[in-house]
């Protein structure tokens, strides 16, 4: 299937590691060009050398705090001024702290606003206008299957990310005039640094092993395993693509059949 993707030209936060890597990977080897970002310098620059390497397509690495408004603001023009054009944005930030209602206060909340709400509201405004110069593109938001059902110890990320798929419903039919599509991907459990991190908050919660921890979730996974990025990225990499011509508002789950519910 030609994805119709060679030559455009993507951009994806927090790729220099986990699933944002991943869905890097994917769009350069369907021959996107790249803009990445993240915090890390080091681990940012490897990761757009080892891509580069691997497929041959141009890969700007751009070391950005997503929190930081002037920030993604440099990252899209930066990508615009080098690429001449940006055709799609795939957002992502790193998962808010774990954690229980009474452990916060108001600064943690805000810190958690920035990070999962307005990293991705920043984003799409800073990356709008290069869109509609190319007359149209995608926008794919990297949230969470906690959207669909809470997961207990992430209050952080069962507040907020539902947010994120009310701003992508509502961007769906205000940004279809402009042939700008917008979705929502919903991973489950992967096999990530987050997912290791989350093992380990709770098993230090419980006192329990980490092993124990992570067989039990595992178990309610009707695949019996956790994903590999690289199945989230070929959703995330389809729906940038000329085949997904007619999904737009959508908040598509990949979960290996976790989410029990209807809809």
């Amino acid at each position: 299937m030609d994805m119709g993707l060679r030559g455009k030209v993507a951009l994806v936060a927090a790729a220099s590691k986990g699933l944002g890597k991943a869905a890097a990977f994917a769009l350069a080897r369907e021959g996107a060009h790249l803009a990445i970002c993240s915090r890390s310098q080091a681990t940012l620059s490897a990761t757009a050398q080892e891509i580069h390497q691997a497929t041959g397509v141009d890969v700007l690495p751009i070391p950005t705090d997503v929190t930081r408004a002037e920030e993604i603001t440099n990252f899209v023009n930066r990508a615009a001024d080098h690429f001449g054009q940006i055709n799609i944005l795939v957002t992502n930030a790193g998962g808010p702290p774990a954690g229980n209602f009474e452990m916060f206060g108001d600064a943690d909340w805000q810190a958690a606003f920035n990070l999962t709400l307005m990293s991705v509201v920043r984003m799409i405004r800073s990356a709008l206008p290069h869109l509609r110069k190319a007359g149209g593109g995608r926008i794919v938001n990297i949230a969470s299957d906690s959207v669909k059902a809470p997961i207990d110890g992430l209050i952080f990320s069962n507040t907020l990310r539902p947010a994120v798929i009310g701003l992508t419903k509502t961007l769906s039919f205000e940004l279809i005039k402009d042939n700008i599509l917008i979705n929502n991907v919903c991973p489950g459990s992967f096999n990530t640094d987050r997912i290791q991190e989350l093992d380990m908050a709770q098993a230090r919660r419980e006192g329990r092993p980490v092993a124990e921890v992570a067989a039990e979730k595992i178990k309610s996974i009707p695949m019996g395993r956790r994903g590999d990025p690289s199945e989230l990225a070929a959703m995330i990499c389809f729906l940038c693509s000329s085949q997904a011509s007619y999904i737009t508002g959508q908040t598509i789950v990949v979960d290996g059949g976790r989410y029990r519910g209807i809809l």
